[in-house]
């Protein structure tokens, strides 16, 4: 059984309604419950295990925000993390991306079958370099862009790899027909956001300001660098204990670029949860199962396909995030790294229970499996798929065989 404490559920202050998009997103109150002592203990074993200097987490009990702690340090000079510390949120931009695209759905903007390509007013290879985003000219000699959906993009499966600047010769390319397979991409984030902002005339920053981070009360994220960040701001130490500097990331870019607190982010993991702010159809498809996942990891984007009875039959890609079933059903994680940042993120959606964490030490992730399991019981949660060979800490309590860990 889960290790949480359960809570009462946090008073809502407010219901606000978006010009053109479904009512129900509210204004979320500021999570107020302590961290019991359970996570408290849970959180400092795992960071004695791993050497981890900052880890925070945050527990959604049936939609609502349960506990909300953060524990160690933010920076070399030891000023302490805080559950208003702003932290890189990496690609749990992404969720964020994929919740928003499902709004312009329901605002009948965006068509998730409709190619991108009749957004443009001009065919997407003549943008060339675009600053900040990509050099979309090199796909001028291969028709597929013209095929390439939104729901491509939110499955990862565009066929591009991660970005282009990893190529070889360091030129975007398709590496297999658009919907083909399963295979990261942060690129194709970006393509989305171009095809929004070209072809749409969205302000990408404002649009996921106003129509999700304002309304959810999220008041100290932005997918921009802001000033008063500063404030309180986590660095991030790598995995041989180097400090690595907060990256004030001056452009917004749906692959990755989201500034956070765990505060906030426990904000959004429960109205996403709840639906807040969709259609009760666009919640169902951000967590419905769209394209099997095929690779043995999932990284290398770009690996070979696992023969079919090797592959994980459960599991999946859905907009933003990925879907799987497990002892408690069907459930849903989206993980977020760079060398200084791990991130993750887990719900069950029968019974809208999530633990989302945010660490601004990269070694914290060997914990991430045990700290799940600990709180929220068996998941299924593809742990191998997402990290690899990794060497997991087997602390804390119900990590079993969680995803057929060695």
């Amino acid at each position: 059984m889960p290790l949480r404490t359960r809570f009462a559920s946090l008073p809502v202050q407010a219901l606000m309604m978006l010009a053109g998009l479904p009512s129900g997103l509210q204004a979320a109150a500021s999570p107020v419950a302590a961290p019991s002592a359970t996570l408290e203990s849970l959180a400092q074993q795992a960071m004695s295990a791993t050497g981890a200097r900052g880890l925070a987490i945050a527990v959604i009990d049936d939609g609502q925000v349960a506990e909300v702690g953060a524990w160690g340090e933010r920076n070399a000079k030891g000023e302490p993390l805080t559950v208003d510390t702003v932290m890189y949120g990496a690609s749990l931009t992404k969720a964020v991306v994929g919740y928003h695209a499902m709004q312009l759905v329901d605002a009948r903007r965006l068509d998730l079958d409709r190619p991108l390509a009749e957004y443009l007013p001009k065919p997407l290879p003549d943008y060339g370099n675009v600053e900040d985003r990509a050099d979309w000219s090199p796909l001028a000699d291969d028709p597929r862009w013209r095929k390439v959906t939104a729901r491509h993009v939110l499955t990862h499966s565009v066929g591009f790899s991660n970005f282009g600047f990893l190529e070889p010769d360091g030129r975007l390319r398709f590496h297999f027909d658009p919907g083909g397979r399963y295979a990261y991409s942060g690129d194709g984030f970006i393509l989305l956001q171009f095809v929004l902002e070209a072809g749409l005339g969205v302000d990408f920053l404002a649009a996921t300001q106003d129509g999700v981070f304002t309304p959810l009360g999220m008041t100290r994220t932005s997918l921009q660098w802001r000033d008063d960040f500063a404030t309180n701001l986590a660095d991030g130490w790598m995995i041989d204990g180097t400090v690595e500097p907060h990256d004030e990331r001056s452009t917004p870019r749906a692959a990755g670029s989201m500034d956070t607190t765990i505060s906030d982010m426990a904000r959004f993991a429960a109205a996403y949860v709840r639906g807040d702010g969709l259609t009760p159809a666009s919640r169902i498809a951000l967590t419905t199962p769209q394209l099997a996942v095929t690779t043995r990891s999932q990284f290398p984007s770009l690996q070979p396909e696992l023969p079919r009875e090797a592959q994980r039959a459960d599991l999946a890609a859905g907009l933003g995030v990925i879907v799987f079933e497990g002892a408690q059903g069907r459930a849903f994680f989206k993980g977020g790294h760079n060398d200084s940042t791990g991130n993750t993120w887990v719900c069950v959606e029968a019974t809208r229970d999530c633990v989302v964490i945010l660490a601004n030490d990269v070694r914290a992730e060997a914990a991430f499996p045990a700290i799940v399991a600990s709180l929220l019981g068996e998941t299924g949660a593809p742990w191998r798929w997402e990290y690899g060979d990794m060497v997991f800490w087997r602390g804390g309590r119900g990590l079993r065989e969680e995803s057929g860990l060695p």
